[in-house]
């Protein structure tokens, strides 16, 4: 099917290129034009705005870093909602239930759908097709995606309901964001009494305490001290904020939400918001006097 494709970053460009080896036809546009021409050469037409494709397409796919940008793409001057053929707006963005009834509500003025598709599984699930892909939205505009959404993922449909799709993308990045600095803490503890860490992993994985931070991010990333996994500190931050804010204004209890948004917090304030997430470590390596991982899993007193 014919798609635009806005926002070609590390999510963005790996999905877009997928839908082009898919078989899809897109128009593509993003602020960066060497992510559009590295596209282009795989067989995208470049748009030159939201609202250029817009103009050529009736399904308009997005993948941005931020509330905002989700928003002025959807709804600003320039934007989608001012192109003359599109039909349907799918933001594969993490903004929130809030937002994405605003966007909802205001695409809906012009008769334009609004399919909200978070995904979650990291660069490297947008990179095989293997992310999962939360939808919520009009059914009909749902069955009418659902094939090209397949390519970049297991796809899931939460329900009509706007921001339905945001409400289970931050239930699911909260988990995420917990066991992450949950299993740092732990380890950090076994380290400080003088285990190896590399032991521990193994343990927890063989047991009940594995989680995608044991399994995947300590082995990669944390035990070799890369830190490279590919997500952003300010993006889980980001998405550990609104689910906060979602539990609060739900009128829920939020003890551990609260006590894990207080870490990410420490742990924007001294990594910064580019740092890799998986460098939630360091803080409390500092704190505890240790340093986790190193050269063949070692661990060490600082």
């Amino acid at each position: 099917m014919e798609i635009g494709f806005i926002g070609l970053g590390k999510m963005g460009f790996p999905m877009a290129r997928r839908l082009i080896e898919a078989g899809h036809k897109l128009t593509v546009f993003d602020t960066q034009k060497a992510a559009m021409d590295r596209l282009v050469a795989l067989g995208a037409k470049a748009g030159a705005s939201p609202k250029d494709i817009a103009d050529e397409v009736e399904t308009v796919m997005a993948s941005l870093p931020s509330l905002q940008a989700s928003l002025d793409v959807a709804t600003g001057k320039g934007g989608v909602i001012e192109g003359k053929r599109v039909k349907r707006f799918i933001d594969l963005s993490t903004v929130g239930s809030q937002m994405a009834v605003k966007i909802h509500d205001l695409l809906a003025k012009k008769n334009i759908a609004q399919i909200d598709s978070p995904v979650s599984g990291g660069v490297a699930g947008a990179e095989k097709g293997t992310l999962a892909v939360m939808v919520s939205g009009p059914r009909a505009d749902f069955d009418a995606v659902k094939a090209a959404l397949g390519v970049i993922g297991k796809v899931f449909f939460i329900g009509e309901k706007p921001g339905s799709g945001q409400t289970m993308k931050l239930a699911n990045n909260f988990l995420s964001a917990t066991a992450m600095v949950a299993t740092c803490e732990a380890v950090v503890m076994g380290v400080k009494s003088g285990l190896d860490p590399a032991v521990m992993i193994d343990v927890i994985n063989a047991g009940s305490g594995m989680s995608t931070a044991s399994r995947d991010k300590f082995p990669r990333s944390v035990l070799p001290r890369s830190f490279d996994y590919g997500f952003a500190t300010g993006l889980m931050v980001k998405d550990v904020r609104l689910a906060v804010e979602e539990m609060r204004s739900l009128g829920l209890s939020m003890e551990v939400a609260e006590a894990a948004g207080r870490l990410w917090e420490t742990i924007i304030r001294e990594q910064g918001a580019e740092s890799d997430f998986t460098e939630a470590i360091k803080p409390i390596e500092k704190k505890a006097g240790v340093i986790v991982g190193g050269a063949k899993g070692s661990h060490a007193a600082k």
